[in-house]
């Protein structure tokens, strides 16, 4: 690897960071309301719909309350969005002849499905313990965990690792595919944006190319995630 290959995985590396801890401060509290509303029950379920959850969390519970489990997406989402662009950039130079190379949509979608399955090992305990602290509401008793070392100290005591990173294999047949949409779609909309090369992209442009790639990436992820969060919500 050369010295400006090693620099340009330290961009992917930082920028995946700090992208990953903005996503999680803007999008945390719509997470805790989606999650609320998958592992409700079928048959007695606690909420109408989007509004309903929202309004009886925040009656209930608090605006606060939109932001339980934060912790532990905070402290790994710096890692995992780093790996994951990081894995990105890495999926694309194992598929091109020279560092110019545009890729096709396929040689993207792959690039972007490599990236997905390397956040798995940080990112499904993160998950498991932000589903069983989100699900936690006032309305149903005491809280059974006090925060995200809580959760690990329990869940450990209670089945080991293997409950701590219970819903892996869910947690990686979400995210590959998801991020192989997002990232393929990403590249596309840019160069349909603003042609291969990419050098007169503005802020507005690359905000939309993550914008729509964000929806292609929820379009992929959300059948599993359902599965996923009613996995590891339970015990």
């Amino acid at each position: 690897m050369t010295e400006e290959q090693r620099v340009s995985e330290v961009k992917n590396f930082v920028a995946g960071g700090c992208g990953g801890i903005t996503t999680t401060l803007v999008g945390h509290p719509f997470d805790t309301i989606k999650v609320r509303l998958q592992t409700q029950s079928a048959q007695n379920p606690l909420y109408k719909g989007t509004w309903d959850c929202l309004s009886q969390t925040v009656k209930k519970e608090g605006i606060f309350a939109l932001y339980k489990g934060m912790g532990a997406p905070l402290v790994g989402v710096a890692p995992i969005f780093a790996i994951s662009f990081m894995g990105f950039g890495i999926g694309k130079k194992i598929q091109q002849s020279s560092p110019d190379e545009a890729l096709g949509p396929a040689q993207l979608a792959a690039a972007g499905f490599l990236s997905g399955f390397m956040t798995t090992v940080i990112m499904a305990p993160g998950e498991r313990i932000k589903c069983l602290l989100q699900v936690q509401q006032a309305a149903t008793g005491p809280p059974k965990y006090s925060g995200p070392a809580d959760v690990v100290k329990s869940l450990y005591r209670e089945g080991g690792l293997r409950s701590i990173f219970k819903g892996s294999a869910a947690t990686a047949a979400r995210d590959a595919p998801a991020s192989a949409a997002y990232f393929a779609s990403y590249e596309l909309i840019q160069r349909w944006l603003q042609g291969p090369d990419r050098q007169k992209l503005t802020v507005g442009t690359t905000l939309f190319a993550g914008g729509m790639a964000g929806v292609f990436n929820w379009v992929v992820a959300i059948p599993m995630d359902v599965c996923k969060n009613r996995l590891q919500a339970g015990k």
